[in-house]
This record gives structure tokens, C-alpha cells and sequence, in this order.
């Protein structure tokens, strides 16, 4: 990515020859409609954070309007898609799924396409199950009979009945899903409404980090990967591919700018969205739990095959999904240049830390501009306990899990001693695996860490 950095720094204005449903807008300017989901920062090179850098405006010159379009999940935009009111979109990929499906069988202009990534998780660890933080629930087996509040047919929704099934439990029969928008879900769990709530980024992070939550199920554990990505319908893609390729550019620029300023990234979408920027930069910042990478990767077009079934099952897919027809990397291939074909074959976050990214953990701290790495999970204690017998305050500290490597808050981690080691688990359930295949290990307080590394 940063290869192509400073060659798509300017790019010229297009000639106004784009043709799109929505028509001309004021000032006989030809209006171009972007749908996003502003909290579901694993979209914000597609959405808050390229809105907010002007990329796209820049790059389609002043002939153009850009009209942008926030919502909560994916559903509504691709429900305005299909009608035409919506040109570019960004949404996860069990959402890609149903967009996908339900405008194949709509058939003529309805046809849509998944065009680029905006960020992605191998192991599915963007995805999250959340209990109140008093709940007695160790696992996910603790949940049978319980109401679970969930975006059915999210990303969240589908990491949720993939778990349960890995399991041997049945969503449908073994527990009650309440089918909620993650902000009323979010609150039905603070009322006792639910006993959990099974969401996509960064519903999972912000509840825990403003103490509201407890992480119960790691997505990481499922070994699925999951992304997020930018869907376009077809016939707008044919007739305006100059605008497409603009829209393209400035992604890959928003996602270079997101690696070279992670924490003004971060800041920037929390003032956007209201969401905290330490729950942003857990996410989106280096070693963050997204990888962004605007290339479609092998892996992600496999774990989007296998996914298929699962929301047939649930009857939210009106057909099948031609998977092969409905990926098209031609636009972002030309967007994108000659690096292309070496960086679908990169796995490594653009703004990875220093050393093993298994172990490498980082500070923030209040009122400076960096932050500070530290190599391993004792290290980041010890760096810990300095700064706090030093008068600093700590806005974050992260560490990876040292089972599934799921990046998450240091204070609400669960911490294991393994010798001389101390070792942070996102959840009781890692912590616990971890344990019983390693005798000898204890249980300690995040506290008790600190002070003991």
C-alpha cells in the first residue's frame, strides 16, 4: 500500500460522463450516491474516514456531487441499491452475501458486484459475543435456553450460529435470538433484556471498553475469516467506470493514510461517530483486529462459498449466490497498478508494530502523539507500572491473546501466570484452554500483573 501511496496523491478530475440513477443534482452537478455504515469501522476506508478526507470529492472534480449515506447495518443499503438509489456501498460479508443474492434474483440493473475489501480478520475475530460484565456465563454452552440479541444474517448473527454449531447446539432450538439493530441490541443487554448480544466490529470493543460488557466468545476462535467490502451495482459500474475507478483511488488512498496515521485515523472516526477513539484504534490502528487491504484474497472468496449454506439455512438468501459472477476484481486490479498480484499474496497489517505481532502489545498514553510498543505481554506490564509510578495516564493499553492473537484491552483481558510468563486471554474460554493443555499455570488479576511482572 504504501507503494501506491504517493502516486495516487493526485489523481486527475474525471470529465462529468458518469450516468447515475440518482440524476442530476443542484447546480446541473451529476450526483453520485454513496452508502456507508459510519460505526462499522471496518468500512471507514469506504466510508467515515474517506468522507472525512475528501479523496473521492477530489479525485471526481467539481462536476460531481457526492452524496453520502450513513447507516446502521447493511440491510437498508442494500434495500436501496436494489431500488436504485444507491450507487457504491460497504457493507460485511454475510450482509455482501444477501446484496449479492437478492439482486441476482431481481435480475436487469438490479445486478450488483463486489468490487474491493476494505478490512478483513483470518481467524474471524471481528466478530464478538458479549454479556453483561457480572454474568456468570463462561462460555457460549452457558447461553442454552437464554435470549441473545443479534443482527440476523450480520457477520455477527453468522459467527454466532457457527460457534454454537461447532458446539453441538442448535441456534435455532437451544437458544432464543431476538433479531435487533446492534444499538437496541446494545441496550437490551444494559437492561437485562438479553443475556448476550453476538455483533460485528466495534459493538464487541466499545461496550467492553466503556465497562458496560465482558468479551464471552472471541470470533478468533472460529478460524474463519471475515471481511467487510465494497459493493457497487453492476450497470453503474459499466456505464460510469471512471467514477468507479475515482471512488477506487481514493479507498486506496484513505487505507494508505490509516497506515501512516493510525492514531489521527482513529480520532478523526471517533469525532465522526461518536464511538471512543481507544475502542477505534483497538480495531483499526496497528496490530488492530482489522487488516486493511483493498485486495480480494483466495481465502476470502473461499470462507464466502462456505458461508453460503448458513444463510440459506435461515432462509435469508433468495437463491443461491453465483459466488464466481458476483466477485469482480477488474476495477480495483486497475486501480490498483502492477503491485497487485504480489499484495492479494500479503497477509501483514500495513501498520503492524515492531517485532512478533503474536506478542507485541502498545500504550497509549494521555496527551502524547505516539504511542509506545512493547515487545511481549510482560514487557507491556512492566511499562505499565512505570508509567503509573511515574504520574502518566494510561488512555489504552492493548495486548494480543496469546491463543487466538485477537488484539484486545490489557485491563479486560484475563491473565494466566505460566512460570516466569504472564500470559492475556480476551476471554475465560481462551484462558481456559490455554490452562488445560498447561498444568501449573494461574489464574492472576490484571492488577496483580502489574505489579508482580
Amino acid at each position: 500500500m504504501k507503494r501506491l501511496a504517493l502516486s495516487l496523491l493526485l489523481v486527475p478530475a474525471l470529465a462529468a460522463s458518469a450516468c447515475t440513477v440518482a440524476g442530476e443534482a443542484s447546480e446541473g452537478r451529476t450526483k453520485v450516491v454513496v452508502g456507508y455504515q459510519s460505526k462499522t469501522i471496518n468500512t471507514v476506508t469506504a466510508g467515515t474516514l474517506l468522507r472525512s478526507l475528501g479523496y473521492f470529492e477530489k479525485n471526481l472534480g467539481d462536476r460531481y456531487q457526492v452524496v453520502w449515506q450513513d447507516y446502521e447495518s447493511g440491510a437498508p443499503i442494500t434495500a436501496e441499491m436494489l431500488a436504485g438509489k444507491i450507487d457504491i456501498g460497504s457493507m460485511g460479508d454475510y450482509p455482501l452475501l444477501i446484496n449479492g443474492s437478492r439482486a441476482q434474483a431481481q435480475g436487469g440493473d438490479a445486478r450488483t458486484e463486489l468490487v474491493a475489501v476494505t478490512g478483513y480478520n483470518l481467524r474471524g475475530a471481528l466478530n464478538g459475543v458479549v454479556v453483561a460484565p457480572d454474568s456468570t456465563a463462561r462460555t457460549l454452552r452457558d447461553l442454552k435456553g437464554r435470549n441473545v440479541s443479534a443482527s440476523v444474517g450480520s457477520a455477527g448473527h453468522g459467527t454466532l450460529v457457527q460457534a454454537l454449531d461447532k458446539l453441538g447446539l442448535d441456534a435455532a432450538k437451544d437458544i432464543r435470538t431476538e433479531n435487533q439493530q446492534p444499538s437496541v441490541g446494545a441496550s437490551a443487554l444494559q437492561s437485562g433484556g438479553v443475556a448476550a448480544l453476538a455483533q460485528f466490529v466495534a459493538w464487541p470493543g466499545q461496550l467492553v471498553q466503556a465497562g458496560q460488557a465482558r468479551l464471552l466468545y472471541d470470533g478468533g476462535s472460529l478460524n474463519v475469516p471475515t471481511f467487510h467490502g465494497t459493493v457497487v451495482r453492476q450497470k453503474f459500474a459499466e456505464d460510469s467506470a471512471d467514477v468507479l475507478q475515482a471512488f477506487l483511488k481514493a479507498q486506496i488512498q484513505a487505507t494508505a493514510y490509516l497506515h501512516e496515521h493510525p492514531l489521527e485515523a482513529a480520532e478523526s472516526v471517533a469525532k465522526e461517530t461518536g464511538l471512543a477513539p481507544e475502542t477505534v484504534y483497538l480495531y483499526n490502528g496497528p496490530n488492530g483486529i482489522s487488516t486493511f487491504d483493498v485486495t480480494i484474497k483466495p481465502s476470502q472468496r473461499e470462507a464466502f462459498e462456505q458461508d453460503v449454506p448458513f444463510l440459506k439455512s435461515i432462509g435469508v438468501l433468495d437463491k443461491p449466490l453465483d459466488v464466481p459472477s458476483f466477485f469482480n476484481d477488474t476495477y480495483i486490479r486497475d486501480a490498483y497498478g502492477p503491485a497487485y498480484d504480489a499484495d492479494v499474496a500479503e497477509t501483514t497489517n500495513g501498520a503492524a508494530l515492531p517485532g512478533d505481532p503474536a506478542k507485541a502489545g502498545e500504550l497509549w498514553l494521555d496527551g502524547e502523539r505516539e504511542t509506545r510498543p512493547a515487545a511481549d505481554p510482560d514487557g507491556l506490564l512492566k511499562a505499565v507500572r512505570e508509567v503509573r509510578d511515574s504520574g502518566g495516564k494510561i488512555r489504552a493499553a492493548y495486548v494480543p491473546d496469546a491463543l487466538t492473537g485477537t488484539r484486545w484491552f490489557a485491563d479486560h483481558s484475563v491473565w494466566l501466570r505460566d512460570g516466569d510468563d504472564f500470559l492475556p486471554f480476551a476471554t475465560q474460554e481462551n484462558a481456559d484452554a490455554y490452562a488445560a493443555s498447561h498444568s501449573g499455570t494461574v489464574p492472576v488479576s490484571y492488577e496483580e500483573a502489574v505489579k508482580e511482572a
